[in-house]
């Protein structure tokens, strides 16, 4: 911001009050942001490449303008940390409820044509399209770094009952994240589970599915308060 625009003051006054400091990082840095450069990091990737497979067919402004605003909600939509650990309703805090102050996920693209010119119909179309492509792609970047695969040379705690985890569901809509709690875990002859048994709560409906370690992701675990 220019120091010399009054609406500067302002804003220092009100920071200062409210006991607010910036602390920067120095220009050629990147890395030192830590988990939100490798959001961009990752969405920059996705992008190079869905838009160099685009390269052929021309994007206008507002198809890309209205891209991107698709790709802020599905970045804004990931799960953080968990707010409540109630088995009837798991809440899990994302960006976007730090910025709307509203929870849910963001709702799905409405259905049915325009009525107005054919132009429009296409070029939304087109969005949806890059969005989806998009989401499936970020989805599976993203989980990679929450669910961090080692080479088993040291033995790392079990999954137990009541940890809240996070689903890996190929079929999952654009922006949702199904969540649950452990109800039942399997353990092997060594003791090591590999295997177990997940509820969550969707429309009122309660669903129990079995699942195996490698397509769940831990997001707390309450008899250890730790938040992976």
């Amino acid at each position: 911001m220019d120091q010399s625009n009054p609406g500067f003051k302002r804003v220092e006054e009100y920071l200062d009050t409210q006991s607010c400091t910036w602390v920067f990082n120095p220009p050629h840095a990147s890395h030192m942001g830590g988990a939100w450069e490798r959001m961009i990091g990752i969405a920059r990737r996705i992008l190079d490449c869905m838009l160099l497979e685009q390269k052929r067919s021309h994007l206008s402004h507002e198809v890309l303008t209205t891209f991107m605003a698709e790709v802020t909600a599905i970045m804004n939509a990931r799960p953080l940390i968990p707010v409540s650990s109630d088995p009837e309703s798991p809440l899990i805090l994302t960006p976007a409820m730090l910025l709307t102050l509203r929870t849910g996920s963001a709702p799905p693209p409405p259905s049915g044509c325009f009525q107005e010119v054919h132009l429009i119909r296409e070029e939304w179309k087109r969005v949806q399209s890059l969005a989806d492509m998009f989401w499936n792609r970020w989805k599976h970047e993203y989980l990679k770094t929450l669910q961090l695969r080692h080479k088993w040379q040291r033995k790392r705690q079990n999954l137990q009952d009541g940890d809240m985890v996070l689903l890996k569901d190929n079929q999952a809509k654009r922006n949702q994240w199904p969540t649950g709690i452990i109800t039942k875990t399997f353990p092997g002859e060594d003791g090591l589970v590999r295997k177990v048994q997940v509820e969550i709560v969707k429309d009122g409906t309660r669903k129990t599915f079995s699942r195996p370690v490698t397509e769940v992701v831990l997001l707390f675990s309450p008899k250890t308060d730790s938040v992976n």
